[in-house]
């Protein structure tokens, strides 16, 4: 059993997947890279049974491509942008400007890349919305994923960065230093879903991440689960 997720689930997912092993002796593998690259993956013809995304625009891709069943697709968490420094840098930052720059320093701010990474598409739809984009688009440092743009702060590598609210609950080498209003992006919804060749032991798992267990380790690492109803939530274009 295989399933590609989004890099941003890794703590998380993880701890579910050891989880269902301890209770159910079945071993889960799991694949994380950013959604983009998966659903291109799944699209290529990647055996695999589950593809969890970090949003919907990737999702529907996969949907697109056919290698997507369908009749199992729905919204699983919501999610949150945040800024963040190393852990000895504590001070909190407003999102302005002139605060910003003076965080970044001669650095840059570390950012997973807008043009195809959900967690950088969305932290670029917020920097537009919040008339920040022009004044810092030079002083960025893209990455292929959140979690290497986490990585970049983590090894102080970068002063500051923008990643998911779970991304910061699972180190503990940063420090939340803004919160980015939901209200400058469309919503952080993950999907899930499984795929049409999809194993008998994958869909048992795919139900055990809609149970108790699942949630109360998915609220534990920052993400608030929504509804298992279909989604219709805007993605990112």
């Amino acid at each position: 059993m295989l399933v590609f997720a989004a890099s941003s689930m890794t703590t998380a997912l993880d701890q579910i997947a050891e989880s269902y092993q301890k209770q159910t002796g079945r071993t889960v593998t799991l694949s994380y890279a950013s959604s983009s690259a998966l659903a291109r993956q799944l699209a290529y013809g990647a055996p695999a049974d589950i593809y969890i995304s970090a949003n919907e625009k990737w999702m529907d891709y996969a949907v697109d491509q056919a290698v997507i069943d369908v009749n199992t697709l729905s919204p699983w968490v919501s999610n949150a942008l945040v800024v963040v420094s190393a852990r000895e840098a504590r001070t909190q930052i407003k999102l302005d400007s002139a605060s910003l720059i003076h965080a970044i320093g001669n650095a840059r701010m570390a950012i997973a890349d807008p043009t195809h990474v959900p967690a950088g598409i969305y932290a670029k739809e917020s920097l537009e919305n919040l008339q920040l984009w022009s004044a810092l688009a030079e002083k960025l440092a893209y990455s292929n994923s959140v979690r290497a743009a986490l990585a970049l702060v983590e090894r102080k590598e970068a002063p500051i960065g923008i990643v998911y609210r779970s991304d910061a609950v699972a180190s503990k080498a940063v420090h939340v230093v803004a919160e980015v209003p939901d209200a400058s992006h469309v919503p952080i919804i993950f999907p899930k879903a499984m795929t049409p060749e999809a194993s008998d032991a994958a869909a048992q798992f795919f139900t055990f991440l809609s149970s108790d267990d699942a949630h109360k380790i998915l609220a534990e690492q920052g993400f608030n689960v929504v509804s298992s109803a279909p989604s219709d939530q805007e993605a990112p274009q």
